[in-house]
């Protein structure tokens, strides 16, 4: 390796053969390295990668490629596509089998800036993409889209299998780093970090340089959408797993798909897309599986994309796009052929609910589809596209029945965009959910993306939509007698049932129907009490939901259900709310708030909202301080109650959106809670509606400011050593007066 390392440096040219010799015996190691075991570089040898970069070879292979664009002479040289192809290569095998080296590939902005420049030829695109996607993923610094040369001219170059491709790259560069560590997770830190960092992130620009390239989103909507041959034969799945254990991110795939590319351009001058490597002989002769695996992991691609694209600050601009390019209709009309085809398997079980998970093809793009119609749907008036036309109509019926304003979102709704045939979208995604095996962690993207059609101000239209078709009994089948264990599962359930039932008599009347003993009701309350941080959404809308239909005692309906439901009648008791309460302040405290208890909070607030409003707010203070001495720990529940409602203060008033989210999900407007949250953090000791009333002198500790908390944990763990240091030399003395008496006796 050397010698030829010397020799390719002596008489490099642009079109040197030596870098194929080396190519050859350095793809041996790299194909060891992906097909046995997927080894880590610190647990294996590879001698020639190894000695190809200690002897200069990366550096020298990156001084060959980019060495056109630095020479002064007018007319350049052009490289030779297959020395750019092996040299590409060999650079890869060196980054999978040497530690450090994609590291400092990295960290050269010019050469990883160069690479792009590369992917405009087609013959070195696979290679190009292929190492330019392990660069980004080890770069400390998210790359600029907008610093790649000609970005818009390089993207609108692409063939669809090219862009595809792209959509691998573009997911590292429009997604915030993922910080690694809970701490940083949490509301204070977060809030702390945007305070630090008042400017767009770089993953936020990018977002704004992809969507300012004319055709791009058009051109993700029609390869999501765009249709592939259906799968035959009963092995399907299994033949389908078996190619998958041989793939490697898709590199081998790729490889016998650009074989099957450059097949077809030499037998024909058409376009190189979908339809050309339809009519191509290689094409025909790879296992259909293989086909289908190929699309179904560009559209994982382009799913992750989009869906990251409809989360970010040009949420409204992204929506619209993709409802005039029709992406859900396109969507609904893949669902059954590919999607969520039927076939007669053992259930896979998603490991973790992480979106990187390490699982197949097939399983990804299932959850990239949820995770996607999650994001659309989530508080947005187009969600209305997920039905047909049909079921829009059915929609209005409900509401002209009883006699309420159809939603405005509902009217404004565009016809001409919504799905087409017998069913729509989520009446589809309904269907199967329904079916799913008990295990299944399907059940959970499925719960969250059903959950978010239902999500903002509450619908009636819309619950008996989902009422009509089974969905509460589906729900309480799953908490109450499918023996589901899985807490990730259950809270997308109970978020799901909460919003079903809120403010809904008919919903709280086929409640009661179902859950028709005793046993079934405890076994409801058992799974409610498990985990209040994952069912507090439920007890909320129960909260909310008695409240309303006790103020509609004119109507006998609701009186009937009211006396009849026996959920309603259990948190009509002040005991049980009280005791909810009590344990929704008790499990949070300021320093582990996130984004998925934060909601224990407001919970919290809502019961002493409504307490309020019947001027028995005094009642419920006063209930949780004899709590705390019962428990005998005085001050404790209540000062940290009054360090949650600074925050909360702090968090909410700053941030619209949140706000916004409080006000249509409870019908409280948010006066009311900035009003009320005011009131129990009155520093005046004689008003019975604070907290501070209620807290004993000696216990209080109402002025730490919230920084300093970590510093109280320091002094009480201080506390705590000298504690036991005390206890030791009383204990010491003790022994030692004991050993004198004894021997004074003698």
């Amino acid at each position: 390796i050397p010698t030829l390392l010397q020799r390719l440096y002596e008489s490099s040219h642009p079109n040197s053969d030596l870098s194929h010799v080396l190519s050859s015996q350095l793809s041996m190691e790299a194909m060891s390295f992906v097909t046995e075991d997927r080894k880590t570089a610190q647990e294996s040898t590879f001698p020639n990668t190894y000695t190809f970069d200690l002897f200069g070879g990366v550096n020298l292979l990156v001084e060959l490629l980019m060495r056109p664009t630095l020479t002064m002479q007018k007319k350049k040289a052009n490289m030779n596509d297959d020395l750019v192809k092996d040299c590409l290569s060999v650079l890869y095998n060196c980054c999978i089998c040497t530690e450090g080296v994609t590291k400092s590939l990295a960290a050269r902005d010019d050469f990883v800036l160069f690479l792009f420049t590369l992917m405009t030829n087609k013959k070195t695109f696979l290679q190009t993409a292929t190492l330019i996607e392990d660069i980004l993923g080890v770069k400390k610094e998210m790359i600029q889209l907008e610093g790649i040369p000609n970005l818009s001219g390089l993207v609108q170059s692409f063939d669809q299998q090219q862009l595809a491709n792209f959509c691998r790259i573009l997911s590292v560069t429009i997604s915030e780093p993922d910080v690694g560590n809970d701490d940083k997770h949490t509301l204070l830190a977060k809030n702390a970090q945007q305070k630090s960092n008042a400017s767009p992130s770089r993953a936020e620009v990018n977002q704004v340089t992809l969507l300012n390239i004319p055709g791009f989103i058009e051109r993700l909507c029609k390869l999501a959408t765009r249709k592939v041959s259906e799968a035959t034969g009963a092995n399907f799945l299994q033949e389908l797993e078996d190619w998958y254990t041989w793939l490697d991110n898709a590199l081998v795939l790729d490889a016998l798909m650009q074989m099957a590319t450059e097949e077809a351009e030499q037998s024909s001058t058409e376009s190189s897309d979908e339809s050309s490597l339809a009519t191509s002989p290689l094409r025909h002769r790879l296992p259909q599986s293989m086909k289908i695996v190929h699309e179904i992991m560009y559209k994982v691609e382009v799913l992750y994309v989009l869906c990251v694209l409809l989360m970010g600050r040009q949420r409204n601009q992204v929506h619209k796009m993709l409802a005039e390019f029709r992406l859900i209709p396109g969507l609904n009309n893949l669902f059954d052929k590919l999607i969520w085809r039927k076939y007669t398997a053992s259930n896979h079980v998603v490991h973790g609910q992480n979106e990187n998970c390490d699982c197949s093809p097939e399983i990804s793009f299932k959850i990239q589809f949820l995770r996607l119609l999650q994001s659309f749907s989530d508080h947005h008036e187009n969600k209305y596209l997920l039905l047909n036309s049909q079921e829009l109509n059915e929609l209005s019926a409900i509401s002209m029945k009883a006699n309420i304003p159809e939603v405005e979102a509902l009217v404004n709704t565009d016809r001409s965009l919504v799905c087409d045939g017998k069913k729509g979208l989520l009446t589809r995604l309904l269907t199967v959910m329904k079916r799913e095996p008990p295990d299944s962690s399907f059940r959970f993207w499925q719960a969250r993306a059903v959950e978010s059609f239902l999500r903002g101000a509450t619908s009636y239209a819309d619950q008996m939509f989902l009422l009509k078709r089974g969905l509460l009994e589906h729900i309480l089948f799953c908490i109450i007698d499918s023996g589901c264990t899985s807490r990730d599962v259950l809270q997308s359930y109970f978020d799901l049932l909460g919003e079903l039932m809120k403010f809904n008599i008919d919903a709280f009347k086929r409640f009661n129907k179902y859950v028709n003993t005793p046993e079934k009701f405890q076994t409801f309350l058992t799974q409610i009490n498990s985990s209040l941080v994952d069912s507090n959404m439920l007890v909320r809308c129960i909260v909310l939901s008695l409240d309303r239909f006790e103020s509609q005692t004119e109507d006998v309906k609701v009186v009937e259900v009211l006396s009849e439901c026996c959920l309603l009648s259990y948190m009509a008791r002040v005991e049980n709310r009280l005791a909810f309460l009590f344990r929704l302040i008790n499990i949070i405290n300021v320093q582990t708030l996130t984004q998925e208890n934060v909601s224990c909070l407001n919970t919290s607030l809502v019961i002493l909202m409504l307490a309020r409003r019947k001027a028995k707010l005094p009642f419920y203070l006063n209930a949780l301080r004899e709590k705390e001495y019962a428990e005998k720990y005085p001050g404790c529940l209540l000062n940290n109650f009054h360090n949650l409602l600074r925050f909360w203060q702090r968090h909410y008033l700053n941030k619209d959106k949140d706000s916004t989210c409080l006000e249509n999900s409870s019908c409280i407007p948010f006066s009311y809670w900035k009003e009320t949250v005011s009131v129990l953090l009155g520093s005046d000791r004689t008003s019975l509606c604070a907290i501070a009333s209620y807290i004993d002198e000696p216990y209080m500790d109402l002025d730490r400011d919230l920084g300093l908390i970590n510093e109280l944990r320091f002094d009480l763990t201080c506390l705590w050593v000298y504690f036991i240091r005390w206890i030791l030399l009383i204990g010491a003395f003790w022994l030692y007066s004991a050993h004198l008496g004894s021997l004074w006796a003698g």
